[in-house]
């Protein structure tokens, strides 16, 4: 567990616990054998989405996720321009050295808890701030907006 002499320790215990309970959800969503290959993949996502996020949309995020979680998403520096989901995967999976297949699966596990942590009205602002492709990584259907 990671501490933060800055936050009481009865609010880090009950973080860790959130991250815990962020990790089991991972492992049961992407039906990963152990709770430490969840946390890999937790890393790998949540440091790709810290690349692509800015503003309000980012720190509104970290402030829904639990605190080791929020730590790897904002412990990135944003891209200057954001990737569309598919080049997100690509990126993902050259920098694990793992194949497209295993990366756009771990993703997806990962999002879509992501997604349960910020509530509908957050990704949908997400949503529309990344360039396509991000929504079938949260588990959401693509709507193309109106012309």
């Amino acid at each position: 567990m990671f501490t933060d002499v800055r936050v009481p320790l009865e609010q880090q215990q009950s973080y860790s616990t959130a991250y815990q309970q962020m990790l089991e959800r991972v492992r049961y969503e992407g039906a990963y054998p152990t709770r430490e290959r969840a946390e890999e993949a937790v890393r790998l996502v949540l440091s790709g989405l810290g690349r692509q996020l800015t503003g309000d949309e980012r720190v509104d995020l970290a402030a829904r996720l639990p605190l080791e979680a929020a730590r790897a998403l904002t412990a990135q520096i944003p891209d200057t321009q954001p990737l569309s989901g598919w080049d997100f995967v690509k990126d993902l999976a050259a920098r694990s050295g793992a194949s497209l297949a295993t990366t756009r699966w771990d993703t997806g596990s990962v999002l879509a808890v992501v997604a349960a942590h910020a509530g509908s009205d957050l990704i949908t602002r997400i949503l529309n701030q990344l360039p396509t492709g991000w929504a079938l990584l949260f588990g959401q259907a693509e709507l193309n907006p109106a012309a």
